[in-house]
C-alpha cells in the first residue's frame, strides 16, 4: 500500500473532489501524507479558469512530476496536451472519472501511465470523503452546466448539467452533520441551473435542506444571473430561514449588455440588478457578491464605464476582479485582444473602486453584535462567518466549529474586526 499526497486547487467543488479523491484512497487501503517529500505518488486536483492559475497549476505539476503523479481536476480535461507537454508520464484523472481513483492509483504506482478523462456516470453525492476542514461540509449537487460561455473552459471540463437526486443531497446532508459539521456548502459549477434536467430546482432542494432538523447553516454556492428569472422569487423565499446565510454569490461579469451578449452569458445588467434588489427589499442586511472580468476583447471604454456605473448603482459587497484572459479551446480566444497595457489600466480602476465599495459596506457593521460560527483556519488565525457570511476575525481565542456572540469593533477591506461579547 503506498502513501499519497493530494492537494487541489480552484474552486469549491474542486476542493470538494479532492475530499472524495482522499476518501476513495483511504477506502482503497492507502495512507495519505501531508507532504509530498513523504510519499510514493503525488495527485494534484487542478483549476483552469485563468491564464494565471494554469501557469500556477503547470509549475506545481513540474515540481511534483519526480515521483509517480496524477494530474486531476479540469486542466487535463480541458487542455491535454499542455499538461502532457510538462508531465508526459503523468497519469491523467477527469473531473468527472472519480470511479477510476483507485485504478489510475494502481497503474500509476505500477509504472503505467493511464488516462481516464471520459465522463462516467457515477454520481459524487455518498462518496466517502477526508474534509479538509472538519467543520465545513461540502455538497456536490451538480457536475457541468447549461451555459456556452466564450470566455471559460468550464464547460470544455465538466460538461453538459447533471444534477444529483434531491434526495441523494439531503441524505449527505445529513451525513455530513452526524460527522461533526457545522456549516454546509451546496455547490456546483452553476447552482442557478440545478435540477433544470430532473424537474426539480435550487429553491426545493435549499427547502428540503433547512427541513433537516439539526443545528447548522448553510451556504448556497455560486449561481449564474442567466437562470435567476426562472427561480428568482422562489430562492428569495428559501433563503427565510435562520439556517441558511443570506449570501448570494451572482457573477455579473460586466455592466455592458453589449459585451455580455458578446460573452454569451445568457443574461442582462438589469437581470443582475433585479436579483439583488429583492434580496436586499427582502431581507434588511443581505451580502452580495460578484465577479467582473475586466479587458474582454470586444469591451469599449462606453462598456467599461457601464461597469464602473453598475458597481456604484449596485454596491455589491465582494466584487472578485479579473483580467480577462486567452483561454484554448474557448471562442473568445479567437477574437483580436484588447491591448494589455490598456486592459491593465481598467483593471486597476475597478481594482480601486471595488476596496472603496468593500470597506465603506463592512464599515456599516461596526457595533453590531450576533452569533458568529467559526469555521475557517487562515494564516492569520481562525476566521468566522455571521449570518450574512460575513468573514470576521476576532482577538479572542477561539476553536474551529464554535459558535460565541460577537461584537464587531473594527473593519478592514477584506474583514470585520470582533471581539467575544459578554
Amino acid at each position: 500500500m503506498a502513501k499519497i499526497f493530494v492537494e487541489a486547487y480552484g474552486c469549491s467543488a474542486s476542493f470538494g473532489d479532492s475530499e472524495m479523491i482522499s476518501g476513495l484512497i483511504q477506502n482503497g487501503g492507502h495512507t495519505l501524507v501531508k507532504n509530498s517529500s513523504e510519499s510514493d505518488l503525488n495527485i494534484v486536483v487542478t483549476c483552469s479558469v485563468k491564464d494565471s492559475t494554469a501557469n500556477k497549476m503547470m509549475y506545481r505539476i513540474k515540481s511534483l512530476k519526480s515521483k509517480p503523479l496524477i494530474v486531476a481536476g479540469c486542466l487535463p480535461k480541458a487542455e491535454q496536451s499542455s499538461v502532457e507537454k510538462f508531465a508526459d508520464k503523468a497519469s491523467l484523472l477527469g473531473p468527472n472519472s472519480l470511479g477510476k481513483t483507485i485504478q489510475i492509483i494502481n497503474s500509476t504506482l505500477d509504472g503505467r501511465k493511464q488516462i481516464a478523462l471520459e465522463d462516467s456516470d457515477l454520481s459524487k453525492v455518498g462518496l466517502p470523503k477526508v474534509r479538509l476542514n472538519p467543520a465545513v461540509g461540502i455538497v456536490e449537487i451538480a457536475s457541468g452546466c447549461m451555459s456556452e460561455c466564450t470566455f471559460c473552459q468550464t464547460k470544455i471540463s465538466k460538461g453538459d448539467l447533471s444534477s444529483y437526486r434531491l434526495g441523494d443531497i439531503v441524505r449527505q446532508v445529513q451525513t455530513e452533520i452526524k460527522e461533526g459539521c457545522k456549516e454546509v456548502w451546496l455547490t456546483s459549477t452553476d447552482n442557478g441551473c440545478y435540477g433544470f434536467d430532473i424537474g426539480s430546482d435550487l429553491p426545493s432542494l435549499v427547502n428540503a435542506v433547512v427541513e433537516i432538523p439539526e443545528d447548522f447553516m448553510v451556504r448556497v454556492g455560486m449561481m449564474n444571473p442567466m437562470y435567476m428569472p426562472r427561480i428568482k422569487d422562489k430562492l428569495i423565499d428559501s433563503f427565510d430561514n435562520d439556517k441558511v446565510f443570506k449570501f448570494l454569490h451572482i457573477p455579473v461579469q460586466s455592466g455592458s449588455d453589449k459585451v455580455l451578449h458578446d460573452m454569451k452569458r445568457g443574461h442582462t445588467a438589469g437581470t443582475f440588478r433585479d436579483i439583488v434588489s429583492r434580496a436586499r427589499e427582502k431581507f434588511n442586511q443581505f451580502t452580495i457578491s460578484t465577479d467582473i472580468i475586466v479587458g474582454f476583447p470586444s469591451e469599449t471604454e462606453e462598456d467599461f464605464q457601464k461597469t464602473i456605473s453598475l458597481l456604484d448603482e449596485t454596491k455589491p459587497d465582494t466584487v472578485n476582479l479579473s483580467r480577462y484572459s486567452a483561454r484554448p479551446g474557448t471562442d473568445a480566444a479567437e477574437l483580436k485582444q484588447l491591448d494589455a497595457a490598456e486592459a491593465k489600466r481598467r483593471s486597476k480602476i475597478i481594482f480601486e473602486q471595488i476596496s472603496k465599495l468593500s470597506i465603506e459596506s463592512n464599515r456599516k457593521w461596526i457595533g453590531w453584535k450576533g452569533k458568529v460560527l467559526f469555521d475557517e483556519m487562515t494564516d492569520e488565525g481562525i476566521k468566522g462567518r455571521n449570518f450574512a457570511y460575513k468573514p470576521i476575525s476576532v482577538i479572542d481565542q477561539v476553536a474551529i466549529g464554535e459558535s460565541h456572540m460577537v461584537e464587531i469593533i473594527d473593519a478592514t477591506v477584506k474583514r470585520l474586526v470582533g471581539k467575544i461579547a459578554s
